[in-house]
């Protein structure tokens, strides 16, 4: 049995991993290191990537700085989510606003540590992330387009710093950039009509407070429509292996969130949205094993 005091650490430690979503960290890591395995560098050995401590030092960057992202976010939306997500706010609030204020300036420290490891540039990389991150939730976040972009780019951000350091300029790479980012840039204007009674009680002016839901509907459905686009020239332009099962999927789903969209009219509905678009991206991060199955086969 646990102590009262060994209970209330515990406790405290899944407050902070709800804080940072260390899921959605784990997740991006993977993403990492699979994208790089893959894509990025699919010309060099398997154990050349995996234990290049550099690639290691940028992950571990960029898991360090998206943490700190995230507490800054929770600390600036703290009155919000206590609407939104009332259950998820009140586990937050067990560790308190100054001890969340102080991971987030370690975490940063943390990462541009990391990144010194690996050149200046990297540090200037990371510096430059760490602020837009602070700027996109103190001042960004509450404006209609401006907010949701910022969010679409910081979220693939991390990638970038794989891209820069492995010099992989193919085209293949930016379509799968631009499907991944239609993708997120759906998943932000989704979650501000999950939102929207939070966000219209904190003056937040999102796209849906702003223009209305009909409006974000008509936007939402535009952006599926163009994630045609990089899903053919994925499917008919470039070799992807077995990868063309999860773009197929991705179709169907993204038109059974077509038709859910139209009917939605409360939270629920879109919460059910958010998460079918939650379940493609990461879906497509353990789907990059499919372009070449050989790999994995190869080192089992």
């Amino acid at each position: 049995m646990l102590s009262r005091r060994q209970k209330y650490i515990l406790l405290k430690f899944f407050s902070m991993f709800s804080v940072v979503r260390g899921y959605n960290i784990l997740v991006i890591v993977v993403a990492q290191y699979l994208a790089s395995i893959y894509i990025m560098a699919h010309d060099l050995p398997l154990k050349q990537v995996i234990f290049d401590v550099n690639l290691l030092m940028l992950v571990l960057s960029s898991a360090a700085t998206i943490a700190g992202g995230y507490i800054i976010n929770n600390f600036y939306d703290s009155e919000k989510d206590l609407i939104n997500r009332p259950i998820k706010s009140r586990l937050d609030r067990l560790v308190s606003q100054n001890t969340k204020l102080s991971f987030y300036f370690v975490l940063n420290f943390i990462a541009v540590v990391m990144a010194s490891y690996v050149s200046f540039n990297a540090v200037i990389f990371f510096a430059f992330y760490i602020f837009g991150i602070w700027f996109y939730s103190h001042k960004l976040k509450k404006r209609p387009f401006i907010g949701n972009l910022t969010s679409a780019i910081l979220t693939i951000t991390p990638f970038f710093a794989i891209f820069m350091y492995y010099k992989n300029f193919e085209t293949v790479i930016f379509v799968h950039a631009m499907f991944l980012f239609l993708l997120i840039s759906m998943r932000e204007l989704t979650k501000d009509l999950e939102n929207i009674t939070g966000d219209l009680a904190q003056g937040y002016k999102t796209i849906p407070v702003v223009y209305g839901d009909k409006a974000s509907k008509i936007m939402l459905s535009i952006l599926a429509v163009l994630t045609l686009i990089p899903t053919y020239l994925l499917l008919y332009h470039y070799d992807i292996g077995y990868m063309y099962l999860y773009f197929y999927l991705s179709l169907a789903l993204l038109l059974v969130f077509l038709l859910i969209l139209w009917h939605s009219r409360t939270k629920m509905h879109y919460l059910i949205l958010h998460n079918i678009l939650k379940f493609i991206i990461v879906a497509g991060v353990f789907s990059i094993v499919l372009i070449k199955v050989s790999v994995v086969l190869n080192h089992i």
